[in-house]
């Protein structure tokens, strides 16, 4: 079901998401200060790809002030851009019942894109 769940994603929304992560991380990593946050654009880009199975934690290490600093600049250089699209498509999966469960993914996304550091990518059980 997980398969068949993200080839419909693909098609809703989840390649033009994924195509905004990676042109980003690309421009990010440009510059020596911009690696770290287009190596979290990366990560966030393979999980718009194949969401479903996918969940995210705090992790362990999060509790430092680096985070913080990187979360606030990360929301000024683009979240809030990817946020919005996500709340975009999000909207409009949500008029189709078949579209619930997309919009979901891109309500859970878009809390994702807003604060990317101290969080960690794991597989559901």
């Amino acid at each position: 079901m997980r398969i068949l769940g993200n080839i419909l994603w693909l098609l809703l929304g989840g390649i033009i998401t994924a195509l905004e992560y990676f042109i980003s991380s690309i421009i990010l990593m440009i510059t020596i200060i911009g690696i770290p946050f287009g190596i979290q654009t990366l990560k966030l880009g393979v999980l718009a790809l194949w969401p479903f199975g996918k969940t995210t934690v705090q992790s362990d290490r999060s509790s430092g002030c680096l985070y913080i600093i990187f979360n606030i600049i990360w929301i000024f250089i683009g979240g809030i851009w990817i946020a919005l699209s996500h709340l975009v498509f999000g909207l409009i999966l949500y008029i189709t019942i078949i579209g619930i469960p997309f919009g979901n993914q891109h309500f859970k996304l878009a809390g994702l894109a807003l604060t990317p550091f101290g969080r960690d990518i794991i597989d559901k059980k």
